[in-house]
């Protein structure tokens, strides 16, 4: 993995073409990982139902459209779309270019996007790069960057999120404790300025650092250990039900910035 890295970074950061996909369409392409979310450019592949806590742009560079269902499990077709966090959905038919962007939802690009939640053809700006990392940067560089005006969070929420990376197991109480709420109050405030549990939350991060430790080159099992889970076993089944696919897939054909 580290020798990827490198080797992407020697190369200008995506410019070169990634694997070719398989004849089922699996996920190959460029991810870069960042704190709260990632960055993915390439083919988009099929993902099983799963629900994940941050906020996702996924659109097709294409001609050919996404095909995703919703909570309903009906299918619909579309060329971009914006899931808030929380939201069950699946990736039926995905297309031989994409991007892919997950934000944490109290990020100013997150809460942007989960308030223009569903069709978001319109949100693409004209004169994307071809080349689909290329284009999830652009992308990204068009999305709020700094906070927008009353989305800052409340100070007692701020103080808890600015606490809890890195940390592998934390209990309400103490995270009510460091915010000066009490625990009530502090679920209510995630629930309603994330649109999210705080177990939830906390179980984001930890995967997010699971994610970074495999993108540093550490095997599937020692970076469940690294972040928390019991085993592999463990990452593998969390990771599922958040991204629809396992962590081999997030490995095996995507390079990491």
């Amino acid at each position: 993995m580290g020798r990827q890295t490198r080797a992407a970074e020697s190369r200008g950061g995506g410019a070169s073409p990634f694997p070719a996909p398989g004849a089922a369409g699996e996920w190959a392409g460029w991810a870069r990982l960042r704190p709260g979310g990632l960055l993915y450019g390439g083919t988009v592949g099929p993902a099983s139902a799963h629900a994940h806590h941050s906020v996702q742009l996924i659109a097709t560079l294409g001609e050919d459209e996404l095909l995703l269902s919703g909570p309903s499990g009906e299918p619909f077709g579309c060329r971009a779309h914006v899931i808030p966090a929380g939201v069950r959905h699946c990736v039926l038919r995905g297309v031989p270019r994409g991007v892919v962007l997950h934000y944490d939802p109290a990020s100013a690009a997150g809460r942007w996007l989960a308030e223009r939640a569903g069709d978001a053809g319109a949100l693409l700006p004209p004169g994307l790069p071809a080349e689909p990392f290329a284009a999830a940067r652009a992308l990204d560089s068009v999305l709020p960057q700094g906070p927008e005006p009353g989305a800052d969070p409340h100070p007692g929420l701020a103080r808890v999120l600015a606490w809890l990376p890195g940390r592998e197991r934390v209990r309400l109480l103490e995270a009510a404790q460091v915010a000066r709420l009490s625990e009530s109050r502090l679920s209510h405030l995630f629930q309603t300025e994330l649109g999210l549990p705080f177990r939830s939350y906390v179980l984001w991060l930890r995967l997010m650092r699971a994610a970074e430790l495999t993108t540093l080159g550490q095997s599937v099992t020692d970076a469940a250990h690294g972040a928390g889970f019991a085993d592999g076993a463990h990452l593998s089944r969390v990771c599922r039900r958040m991204f629809g696919i396992t962590p081999s897939e997030f490995t095996r054909r995507i390079l990491w910035m």
